[in-house]
């Protein structure tokens, strides 16, 4: 009876304990270990999202980007962080994705992090460099059929590398590889340089270059047009129906984490990203806000793991 007792009270003190641990938190600076380079949509959503809780908080968020291996490099660094809520991962759909690509990514979602949050997504997109004389999708196809091309991705197993390999290389049957880059930022750099002179990334990364008219996009990958491009089709509309491909940014906390301070994050990033200011700002980087409860985003995560396993075997795609 006594052993019974103690056990009992162990465990109410460890509760209380957590809950106390989640009330003080932070009392320090929280770090947001960012998957890629700076310039693409997980480094905006990190510094959007990081700024407003800074303000929260009154802790400084800090970002550091740790771009390489399709997000893995960042990925396995916090896996093996301490759990106490001060380092977190920001990352895409790549985290759902490579388990499936790379025979060994370092990391299993399942067991090694607890998913926070998705604060925002946004649709992939076929881009160009403005020298390519193609005006649609199917112009472009039709001009590449004899070439041998490599296109723009920001990282192996990123979502717009497989819509760029399932588009370009599966259905329309070019000779085209990806080339590899540590995010957004520097993919965009090469194909505005026109080294490739095609590329496939989320719409964040090149919008800034696409305005002024350095690129030009052929099509998006959601299901209907974007309010920030309203001339440029959808895939569906070019000739490729049923392919409708997201990226989504996702905030991960080693597994181990607190219940209460995974809690109290996913709170604040929700009041974050429902703050008017933030919600123009994502709305004018072509993000569709996300948020919502912490298990519905963990369910969320094992549904990607399947459906983008399940891509990664039919289209064949591997990683050098």
């Amino acid at each position: 009876m006594k052993t019974a007792f103690r056990v009992v009270a162990f465990w109410a003190a460890c509760m209380l304990a957590g809950a106390s641990g989640a009330q003080d938190w932070p009392q320090k600076p929280i770090h947001f270990v960012v998957a890629f380079a700076p310039g693409g949509p997980t480094d905006i959503i990190a510094r959007l999202v990081g700024h407003k809780l800074t303000e929260t908080f009154g802790q400084q968020v800090v970002v550091e980007n740790r771009g390489g291996a399709g997000g893995n490099i960042a990925t396995v660094a916090v896996a093996k962080s301490a759990p106490d809520g001060y380092t977190a991962l920001v990352t895409t759909s790549a985290f759902a994705v490579n388990v499936s690509l790379f025979s060994n990514p370092g990391y299993n979602p399942e067991r090694d992090f607890i998913p926070v949050i998705a604060p925002a997504t946004q649709p992939n997109m076929i881009v160009v460099h403005a020298s390519v004389p193609a005006a649609t999708l199917g112009e472009f196809i039709n001009q590449s059929r004899d070439k041998k091309l490599a296109f723009a991705s920001p990282g192996a197993g990123t979502t717009p590398h497989l819509t760029g390999e399932y588009v370009l290389r599966v259905l329309a049957k070019l000779d085209i590889a990806a080339v590899h880059f540590r995010g957004a930022g520097p993919a965009v750099a090469a194909l505005v340089a026109g080294e490739p002179p095609v590329g496939s990334m989320a719409i964040s990364g090149p919008l800034s270059q696409v305005k002024a008219g350095k690129l030009r996009v052929l099509a998006v990958s959601s299901a209907k047009r974007i309010a920030v491009l309203p001339d440029v089709p959808t895939l569906a509309e070019a000739g490729f129906p049923g392919v409708e491909d997201y990226t989504w940014v996702g905030i991960f906390l080693p597994a181990g984490t607190p219940a209460g301070i995974v809690q109290k994050l996913n709170e604040a990033i929700n009041r974050a990203i429902e703050s008017p200011d933030v919600r123009e700002r994502l709305e004018a980087q072509a993000f569709d806000p996300l948020g919502g409860p912490q298990a519905r985003f963990a369910e969320y995560v094992k549904a990607e793991i399947a459906k983008w396993g399940r891509v990664v075997r039919e289209a064949n795609i591997k990683v050098e």
